[in-house]
């Protein structure tokens, strides 16, 4: 979407706090031992008691709160009875709804001590999304934003998987442009003050291949290796974009 006046501002921060409060309490519970669906339950308290919804829920009968997705399992993980063990990378991913608006956001976090490897390719997806935001901004083509994510990728020895990446977003939760993680010539829309999207770096340690799960949801790695994943929701404008879900 893009922003029409200071209210419809005002609204997608406040989706967007709520989203920060419900990883944050996920986040804090990461830990060997507890499983997926606890940590959808402690997000899902969360997104209640601030009067909010999950979108994944509403828009597509996601069959949890928020996607939960371990290791090799780049996206859209569904929560259920797998503990984390010492070592997992897990993947947290809330969109919400809150009085018709929409934020989406996404982060990855070590469960105890992980692999060198892990800890770069964690570091990797936060630090691709950095520097997109240098060209996230009024003037620039979408394209922009994934030619210089995957230019970091790649130079960090990881691969994109570029069946996945960032999006339109406000009023529902997937909305035009598509914001690929590479540069896609495809992707040619100029980026306007007050257009609002998500910048999701989604990288593999691996060939950045991947497939469908058979629970229909579900996807992984094609030759089982990490996926990491970092995404915000943010509003276009001449400087920085504003991030709603930082905080």
């Amino acid at each position: 979407m893009s922003i029409q006046d200071e209210l419809e501002l005002n609204s997608l921060k406040a989706v967007g706090r709520i989203v920060r409060q419900v990883l944050d309490a996920m986040k804090a519970e990461v830990r060997p031992g507890v499983t997926t669906r606890y940590l959808d339950e402690i997000g899902g308290r969360v997104i209640q008691e601030n009067g909010a919804r999950s979108a994944p829920s509403m828009v597509y009968q996601f069959p949890g709160a928020n996607c939960i997705s371990l290791n090799d399992e780049a996206v859209h993980g569904i929560p259920g009875d797998r503990q984390l063990r010492e070592g997992d990378i897990v993947k947290l991913d809330v969109t919400l709804e809150k009085d018709g608006y929409m934020a989406d956001a996404a982060i990855t976090v070590p469960v105890g001590r992980v692999s060198p490897q892990a800890e770069r390719l964690i570091a990797c997806a936060e630090r691709a999304f950095q520097k997109a935001m240098l060209v996230a901004r009024a003037g620039f083509r979408v394209f922009e934003i994934g030619r210089i994510v995957e230019r970091e990728v790649r130079k960090s020895g990881f691969a994109v998987i570029r069946e996945l990446g960032g999006h339109g977003i406000g009023r529902t939760i997937h909305e035009d442009p598509r914001v690929p993680n590479y540069a896609d010539p495809r992707a040619r829309q100029i980026m306007n003050e007050g257009l609002v999207i998500t910048v999701e770096p989604i990288i593999s340690s691996g060939s950045g291949r991947v497939f469908t799960d058979k629970d229909g949801w579900t996807v992984r790695t094609g030759d089982r290796s990490l996926s990491a994943h970092f995404e915000h929701t943010l509003v276009i404008t001449s400087g920085a974009p504003i991030l709603l879900t930082a905080g």
